[in-house]
């Protein structure tokens, strides 16, 4: 993992978000929050769990940051005590936090260095064991947990008719001529 990949990662993240964000606003509250058998249920609780993970994760990978005000400023953002943590009860809310929560993703993701993404880092996980790993490692793991579950929340979406347009990253990574 580098720098310029966390970067790029991020970008796609925010990218992602408003598609999928945009895409499900098209649709009837009632048939966004409806559980379709998925592994968080509904669209919502999809959308909801990967809010609440990226928060849970942030205030873990954040913790070996210089910079005081991104420690301080996740603490604006709820407080998750577990995966299924409600971040928002509403669609409109929930997106409203996603912004934020991508704008902080991008601004944490600028500032990462090659020193700090080949040092460890220590943690609790939910259940409260100990881990320390890399944290390049770590930042990758964030940011591919965000997309298997953006995944599943486009199946939702494409079983309700939804097309969501094109998702993969290649669609970000510039061309070189």
């Amino acid at each position: 993992m580098s720098p310029e990949s966390a970067v790029l990662l991020a970008q796609y993240n925010r990218w992602m978000n408003r598609q999928l964000f945009e895409a499900a606003a098209a649709l009837p509250e009632g048939e966004v929050m409806r559980d379709k058998g998925a592994f968080f249920g509904s669209l919502f609780h999809t959308l909801n769990h990967i809010a609440a993970a990226d928060i849970i994760w942030l205030q873990r990978l954040v913790s070996v940051s210089p910079h005081q005000a991104q420690i301080q400023a996740l603490k604006a953002f709820p407080q998750p005590n577990s995966l299924r943590f409600t971040v928002a009860p509403q669609l409109s809310e929930l997106w409203v936090i996603r912004q934020d929560l991508d704008a902080f993703t991008m601004d944490w993701a600028a500032g990462l260095t090659q020193a700090q993404l080949a040092s460890p880092l220590t943690y609790r996980n939910m259940a409260g064991d100990a881990h320390a790993k890399n944290l390049g490692a770590l930042v990758l793991h964030f940011f591919n947990h965000q997309t298997h579950h953006r995944g599943q929340a486009t199946t939702l979406l494409s079983q309700a008719g939804v097309d969501v347009g094109v998702t993969d990253l290649l669609a970000l990574i510039p061309d070189l001529a």
